[in-house]
């Protein structure tokens, strides 16, 4: 295993004074496309309740109630699964028109407190309310009136995270689930983080959690052991950001109105491959990584690309572009394999595998054809 570069001291975390100044809140609706379904039809409150694919097709999970989640029942999930592991589930095909038109009463909420507001998905976004003089400008009291203000307005409820950074704020927000408040000061971020196991990391999914473990890095505190230039060389361009947040720092800023182009995930391996076997396993989990991020964020994509580094550090690309294309595992896992036949993989050992989604626009009449069919 390699052996990270220690700190000779105890590390102090390099705090800005605007980032000591910064207020910012994420806000993250709990469970809302099937609390939208349970709110419209008072018969399914208090029961299990699975918005997504019919559970004898080839469907899978877009939400699920708590009631639902008590079961072990998660959004991806095949609904043929959900359904085995509880027989009483109602299934319920989405209606994103009703989910759209309650995240839109949502965002006007957020815009009378802040116009620094940057919608992640239908059912989340950060807001940065530095300057708002709501409350006399405390960020917990303006959470806690967002959240007052979202029951009243559309009868449902929201949990939110209060921080000095936007990942110390997502991190909040999933601390007391469902309806939760938490905050964390400047003083506690480090602390915080350091005690978190790293695949509770927003922005680390489960492919990289892996690697992690296989270098020896559980939790953050792990993590912080390790400098810039080692985790540029296993986890390329987001080693940076990884050495920032295992000291709780984030200095990105909230961006209204921000456009995602595209979610990518990729790899660089301790050694080339050489067999493409062995290559396509490697690409699972990055696209499984992608379609989670996708999924969260409520997104759908036309073109998927594929990115080969070669030994001698030749780099191409192959991209695919369907716009009615299953976003399931499988249909992607196919797309790239197509996609890897076009390279030279298998005959010059590859050192680097990524996969990228990009013509990304909000899962509406495709997500209910393709990912949700009945």
């Amino acid at each position: 295993m390699p052996r990270p570069p220690t700190l000779s001291s105890p590390y102090t975390p390099p705090v800005t004074p605007a980032e000591l100044t910064r207020k910012i809140i994420h806000i993250d609706m709990d469970a809302f496309y099937a609390s939208v379904e349970q709110r419209d039809e008072p018969a399914l409150r208090g029961r299990p309740v699975v918005v997504g694919g019919s559970p004898t097709g080839r469907g899978v999970v877009a939400a699920a109630s708590y009631e639902a989640r008590r079961y072990g029942i998660h959004s991806a999930m095949p609904a043929a699964r959900a359904v085995r592991l509880c027989p009483d589930a109602v299934f319920i095909r989405p209606r994103f028109d009703a989910y759209r038109r309650e995240s839109r009463r949502i965002q006007a909420i957020f815009r009378g407190y802040t116009e620094l507001v940057e919608p992640l998905s239908l059912d989340e976004a950060y807001l940065d309310v530095t300057r708002s003089e709501r409350h006399n400008g405390s960020a917990t009291l303006i959470a806690r009136s967002i959240k007052a203000a979202i029951r009243e307005e559309t009868g449902l409820v929201a949990s939110a995270g209060v921080s000095y950074n936007k990942f110390l704020a997502k991190q909040a927000s999933d601390m007391d689930k469902p309806d939760g408040l938490y905050l964390i000061t400047p003083e506690e971020g480090p602390d915080f983080v350091a005690a978190l196991a790293v695949g509770r990391f927003h922005g680390i999914g489960r492919a990289t959690e892996a690697r992690m473990h296989e270098l020896g890095i559980y939790t953050g505190a792990d993590l912080a052991r390790w400098d810039v230039a080692a985790l540029q060389t296993h986890f390329g361009k987001r080693g940076p950001f990884f050495h920032a947040i295992a000291r709780g720092v984030d200095e990105r800023p909230v961006q209204p109105r921000r456009e995602r182009k595209s979610i990518g995930s990729e790899n660089t391996f301790a050694r080339d491959l050489t067999a493409t076997d062995e290559m396509l396993q490697a690409l699972r989990p990055l696209a499984e990584e992608v379609l989670d991020n996708l999924r969260r964020r409520g997104l759908s994509a036309e073109t998927w690309t594929l990115k080969v580094k070669y030994n001698d550090f030749r780099l191409v690309t192959r991209s695919h572009t369907a716009p009615r294309q299953r976003l399931d595992l499988d249909a992607i896992m196919q797309t790239l394999e197509t996609l890897l036949a076009r390279t030279d993989a298998g005959q010059i050992p590859v050192r680097l595998l990524g996969v990228t989604a990009s013509a990304l626009h909000e899962a509406g009449d495709e997500a209910e054809q393709l990912d949700f069919t009945w």
